[in-house]
Parts: C-alpha cells; structure tokens; sequence
C-alpha cells in the first residue's frame, strides 16, 4: 500500500473512532459502556500515527545513484565510444558494420526498469469501513435479530429465596427479574401484581402476536443475548419500537416453575424514546 493511503487509512479510522464515541454515542451498538475510553485511546493514537505519517511524506527523499551511476569511468566511455554530449556511438557504428538483423540488447522488457510493486486497486476498500464509521453507522441489533431467536430469557441465575416486592403500583421491572419471577418464585408474590417495563416490539415469527424484548451484550454485540415477553391484548408496535408497558402476568403454566409462560396481559401501552444504551436490561424511566 503505497505511504498516502496509509496515512489518510490512520485518519480517517482515528476520525471514525473518536466520532463514535466522543462526539455520538454510537459505539454502543457494538460494545459494552465500559470500552468507551479505550476506543478515545485507540482513535487518538490512530490520529497522531496518521499525522506522523503525513508529515513524513513533506520531506523530500534525496536520490540514491544506482551502483552503474556510481561506478561510472570516464576513461571507459572514451574506449568504447560513448559521446557524454548528447550522441552514443556504437563500435559497430563507428565501423560500418551496423547489424540490422542482430540483437540490439533489448530483453523482452526492452531494457526499461518497471515497478511491479503499485498496490492493488482493492486497497482502497479498507477506507469503507472507517468511512462508515463518520458517514453511515450499521443500525443498531434489533427486532430482525431478536425475532430469529427462540423466545427465552437470558439464562438468569436460580434462587430459592427471592426479597419480597415493593407495595408500587405500577411495579418497575426489569424483563430478567419479570422472566426470574415467574419461572422461580415458589412464593408466586408476581401473581396479580400489574408491573411496567421497557424493550422494544418483536413480532413474533409466525406473524401471531409479538414480544417485549430487550438486547443484552457480554462484551460486543458479537455475543448478544435476548429476552422477551409475550404480550398478550393488544396490538403489535411496528418493529424496533420503543415502547413501556403495564400489565400483569397472563396465566399460562404453572407460575413459579419453568412451566409458566414469561407473557404479561397488557394493560396501557405508551411509545417512548430508544434509551441512550439500548443493550441493557435496565428498569423503565419514571412514569412521566
């Protein structure tokens, strides 16, 4: 890859780096939070190795002679006819004897030199990716993902013993501990309780109904989990939006066991804004 296309390739991935997280919060559709401050690292020195880079191609590189320019003997040319003012006199020539149908010390190449080194044409797709990053971000993991995957929680921990609930009506919830409630609590405290929690529609896979889903990474969104709920009651949202919902556990199996259905009877239903880190599980904003 030829020194201009590294350089502008160091800038433009710095630029798209310290955009996504400096400027907008866009990194977090592909990582935890957390990597925030790494990335700023990552894009500042990213910046200053292209800067180093571009600077380096303002000197001038002063030509190096070739071993036959620095090897060159006057004393030799005169013996063998060369004329350093601007004619090149063959022995041949001087003598007549000039042969047309000889070779006349061209290789297939003609005696040129040629730099087979220029890098290829698809180098420059390199730049996509880091341009996509300053001009169109790939969408955030959203309902086409989470509808492709069985409808289950995240694998929650089990418990024997859950704290009893809060005496709040609506009961904020996040869909974890709603799925934990219903499919581990013994003491059955979620029944008849109306809750309200955030996610965003799902349809469901056979076209019947949709789901209450939230996205949960790991590390990236490379390991996404979901969890969803059914929602039962009402009409589907379009896809991807955000909605917080009230309700109360729609009876199906046997709540407190892995039996019971993880769906809620939904009781109001109101759009809300995406939240600025969509891939948490986190509980509703304050009722407004």
């Amino acid at each position: 890859m030829k020194r201009p296309l590294q350089a502008l390739l160091l800038l433009v991935s710095g630029l798209g780096l310290l955009h996504a997280t400096v400027f907008t919060d866009l990194y977090l559709r592909y990582v935890k939070e957390g990597m925030g401050p790494l990335l700023i690292a990552s894009g500042a020195v990213l910046l200053l190795l292209g800067a180093a880079e571009a600077w380096s191609l303002r000197k001038p590189t002063a030509p190096t002679p070739s071993n036959a320019q620095a090897d060159h003997d006057p004393d030799h040319d005169r013996d063998h006819g060369h004329d350093h003012d601007g004619d090149h006199v063959r022995d041949g020539d001087r003598d007549g004897d000039h042969d047309h149908d000889g070779d006349h010390g061209h290789d297939g190449d003609h005696g040129h030199g040629h730099d087979h080194s220029t890098p290829p044409r698809i180098a420059w797709l390199l730049l996509l990716p880091a341009l996509s990053l300053l001009f169109y971000a790939p969408p955030a993991i959203g309902a086409y993902s989470a509808s492709r995957e069985a409808p289950k929680a995240v694998a929650v921990k089990d418990q024997d013993e859950f704290d009893p609930l809060p005496a709040t009506s609506p009961l904020p919830m996040t869909l974890t501990d709603f799925t934990s409630r219903v499919q581990q609590d013994r003491a059955k405290a979620i029944e008849g309780r109306v809750v309200r929690m955030t996610g965003f529609a799902t349809p469901d896979g056979s076209g019947d109904g949709w789901y209450l889903t939230r996205s949960i990474f790991s590390c990236c969104a490379a390991d996404t989990q979901f969890v969803k709920v059914r929602a039962h009651g009402t009409p589907a949202p379009s896809a991807d939006t955000w909605v917080t919902v009230t309700g109360t556990w729609h009876a199906g199996g046997t709540l407190g066991t892995d039996s019971a259905d993880v769906a809620l009877d939904v009781r109001t239903i109101k759009k809300v804004p995406r939240p600025t880190n969509g891939y948490t599980d986190a509980l509703p904003p304050l009722a407004g």
